[in-house]
């Protein structure tokens, strides 16, 4: 679900919402945004805080299910058309997370490198305005097990900047 305020100074950007965020109405409101919130050194009540941190998904509607079970992406109309008004509304902006592939490839562009971790190594191009992220989701246990760097260097990152900025 999109949340925020005009005096919100960090930007969380991520996939479409799941069926949980629609029955509670809060986005990472499972055990991956109990992780995010691990990873940024904040609790509940600074992570919901819409003056301090505003939340836009890539896509506003649960796009459902594939044959295997995994979410579908985003539906494909959604960001291009509110993600620029949306912004705008947003103005005290100082830092973007763009959690996951579906918010890294399309803000990032031809910036972005030839893989998701390959982009997510590169995460000091990409400083001071924007900070890159896998999904904290329990599918990507095993990626954060072969990329020890990710909790041993851009977290700790992460967490100074989060604390400057709230």
């Amino acid at each position: 679900m999109l949340r925020g305020h005009a005096s919100a100074r960090l930007l969380i950007v991520s996939q479409a919402p799941g069926t949980r965020v629609h029955v509670s109405g809060l986005s990472f409101n499972d055990r991956s945004g109990d992780r995010l919130r691990e990873w940024l050194g904040i609790g509940r009540p600074i992570f919901y805080d819409e003056r301090r941190i505003a939340i836009a998904p890539m896509g506003f509607c649960y796009p459902g299910r594939d044959a295997a079970g995994s979410d579908l992406p985003p539906r494909p109309e959604c960001a291009p058309r509110w993600h620029k008004p949306l912004l705008e509304r947003l103005p005290n902006l100082e830092l973007t997370l763009l959690v996951g592939s579906y918010a890294i490839d399309p803000y990032l562009g031809r910036r972005r490198k030839g893989s998701m971790t390959e982009t997510i190594k590169a995460w000091r191009e990409y400083l001071p305005r924007t900070v890159v992220l896998p999904h904290p989701s329990w599918r990507n246990l095993g990626w954060l097990t072969r990329n020890p760097w990710f909790e041993a260097e851009l977290v700790p990152e992460l967490r100074r900047r989060v604390r400057a900025l709230l």
